[in-house]
């Protein structure tokens, strides 16, 4: 039986988790204190998620991250189902932030989210050290949106 929780107390027993899709403890700070976290149990924990409200009904997805093993078996989806549906009634708009990789777009797309903005140099401007992924090195943050 698949179970969500939010998780007050004992965040950072999740930085392990959180690493996988932030991989700057620094980073995943800023929001992870101020934020609301949320994790998928099925009989164990399969994925986390970090959402912070950013006013005038605004909240921002700012980690969502699946333990490798249960990848592409739909429980980051349904983490996300489920937390937009938390906000509904509080909100107007959940953004997420990512870099411009074809498979994370391609996630939260199908998850109804249409892109939004770019923040340009974002990860040049943040991270100390070149952020990679799927052998690309990744230079600015692309929004996506999806009206609650």
């Amino acid at each position: 039986m698949m179970i969500i929780k939010i998780k007050d107390n004992d965040k950072t027993n999740f930085i392990e988790l959180l690493l996988l899709a932030d991989e700057q403890i620094n980073m995943i700070e800023k929001y992870l204190y101020r934020g609301e976290m949320f994790a998928l149990y099925e009989e164990d924990l399969k994925s986390v998620c970090v959402v912070t409200d950013e006013g005038a009904g605004n909240y921002e997805l700012k980690n969502i991250a699946t333990k490798p093993e249960y990848q592409q078996m739909g429980y980051g989806k349904k983490l996300v189902s489920f937390i937009l549906e938390h906000y509904r009634k509080s909100g107007k708009i959940m953004f997420a932030g990512t870099g411009d990789s074809p498979a994370t777009i391609g996630f939260y797309n199908s998850c109804g989210f249409v892109c939004s903005h770019t923040v340009k140099d974002f990860f040049i401007d943040n991270y100390n050290h070149p952020i990679i992924e799927n052998g690309k090195r990744l230079t600015d943050m692309i929004y996506l949106k999806k009206y609650l």
